[in-house]
């Protein structure tokens, strides 16, 4: 299994290699909107406010905001304001736009979040600055290392966590960027709200022993190649990112550990002129390669650096000292205007099983969505996902497509 897996991603590397060459982004011209409608629109023409100016005009930040209620890890509902902010901060013929989005949330049972996530381009994409920064109060299932726990075996675990992740990239040449970052995680207070401690639970020693504290701080290796333009609706182009992260004790982690994070993308579009019709692929492969990472660490669905994988499972289902995941998107619009649109998904993932890297169970997942375009300047969509697999299903509504 893991010999097909990992063939599975050098086929995927290949692909990104040949097909499609990119366009270099100094010859590109501005995003032509005309003809286009956004929510924006629709709320301009009927509360009759002054309309935009034309597609031409230098605006420096474009909002898109979403107020929802929805889950929240360990059950029960909260109110989620997603916000998204997209600006340029050089000619937008050579820089990508830089992007910001803060989705905190809460409810009446003490959960709340206050995620932050950001990649800012600086002029002519000569850096890019990443980064991550989350407080969370909540309580998270786990079903246990590797697969084929039934569901019942979940255990509810209960922390508060801080994030800290920044990183700076400097071009080496179109498209590929090298640098180096920090990453902090620091969770607070690890316990159980039951009688079985994590320790017994998940027959692992690092970071779940009760009533403790699990800190871990690192530097991290950065590779990255990225020629989609749009973070929030990517254009046919290709992306990779290879993160190598060090947890040291000088630093001032409870443990040495290392991992690794390789996350490769494709996007395809299908014609040239009309709606859009588009294929999109993903796939990351994220392990450890030393022990010593805490179990709250460990590679796992759903907590990928966006924590966009995973649709129709369950958050923290599956989770291993490696993770397998592959996914694939059929996106198209349905008005000529670019206002509604759709997708089809399906995605499948693989964690290893206990005190090994062997992939035993497959976990397959798959869904439709629609789009609903908020912000046509940006290129902000609403989208709403309906994904389901053995024994779940959820509903995900978000800013910005999954991948």
């Amino acid at each position: 299994m893991k010999k097909l897996l990992m063939a599975v991603l050098l086929c995927f590397s290949s692909l990104m290699l040949r097909a499609q060459v990119p366009v270099d982004t100094t010859n590109k011209t501005d995003i032509d909107t005309s003809g286009q409608k956004d929510l924006i629109d629709i709320g301009r023409s009927l509360f009759r406010f002054k309309p935009r100016k034309n597609y031409n005009e230098k605006k420096q930040i474009y909002f898109s905001i979403l107020p929802i209620s929805s889950s929240v890890p360990g059950g029960s509902k909260a109110l989620v304001t997603s916000t998204t902010a997209g600006f340029y901060l050089g000619p937008r013929k050579s820089t990508y736009i830089s992007s910001v989005t803060f989705a905190p949330y809460f409810n009446l049972k003490g959960r709340y979040g206050l995620p932050i996530h950001s990649s800012i381009w600086l002029t002519d994409n000569s850096y890019n600055i990443q980064g991550d920064t989350r407080f969370l109060v909540y309580p998270q299932y786990t079903w246990g290392l590797g697969g084929g726990q039934p569901e019942v075996s979940k255990l509810l675990v209960n922390y508060d966590y801080i994030r800290f992740y920044q990183s700076l990239l400097k071009r080496i040449r179109p498209y590929l960027y090298a640098g180096v970052g920090y990453n902090m995680d620091y969770f607070i207070n690890i316990n159980t709200i039951s009688a079985i401690p994590l320790t017994n639970y998940s027959h692992y020693q690092y970071g779940t022993a009760q009533g403790v504290n699990s800190f871990s701080s690192a530097i991290t290796f950065n590779a990255l190649y990225d020629t989609r333009e749009n973070l929030f609706n990517p254009l046919p182009g290709a992306f990779a990112n290879i993160i190598y992260r060090s947890n040291t004790k000088l630093l001032g982690s409870d443990n040495n550990s290392q991992s690794v994070y390789i996350d490769l993308r494709k996007y395809i579009s299908l014609s040239n002129y009309g709606l859009k019709n588009q294929l999109a692929f993903w796939t990351y492969y994220w392990t450890t390669l030393s022990p010593g990472t805490p179990y709250l660490l460990l590679p796992s669905i759903g907590n990928d650096p966006y924590q966009r994988s995973g649709r129709g499972i369950n958050q923290n289902r599956y989770r291993g000292e490696a993770l397998a995941y592959f996914e694939t998107e059929y996106r198209r619009d349905i008005t000529r205007n670019g206002l509604l649109g759709f997708v089809l998904f399906a995605n499948i993932n693989s964690a290893s099983q206990p005190n090994s890297h062997n992939f035993a169970y497959l976990n397959p997942a798959g869904g439709t969505g629609l789009r609903i375009k908020f912000n046509k300047k940006s290129d902000t969509n609403i989208c709403i996902d309906y994904g389901l697999s053995k024994g779940f299903s959820d509903i995900n509504l978000a800013l910005g497509e999954a991948f």
